[in-house]
């Protein structure tokens, strides 16, 4: 991160209007960013979210939590928390 003076980059009338809510500070302003959340560019959050639904559409056809541990290569809590936490 690199400081600059803010008269050398804002525009007077903005660096007024500032100075009149926060004077003589440091301010922090962050990047705009488009930025993809975790694993959307590479498919594996779309991946995990088909894999929950399949996980949930055979627990409510009666599939035990045991089998879809062993299936679906999960733990038990973990499947437990797919098939109890959605809707």
């Amino acid at each position: 991160m690199s400081y600059k003076n803010a008269t050398e980059v804002l525009p007077p009338d903005l660096l007024e209007m500032i100075q009149a809510h926060f004077s003589g500070g440091t301010i922090y302003i962050p990047k705009t960013s488009d930025k993809k959340g975790w694993g959307e560019l590479s498919g594996t959050r779309r991946d995990i979210q088909i894999r929950n639904n399949n996980i949930t559409v055979l627990f409510k056809k009666g599939k035990g939590v045991s089998e879809l541990a062993d299936q679906f290569f999960l733990s038990v809590e973990t499947i437990k928390k797919i098939v109890y936490t959605r809707k």
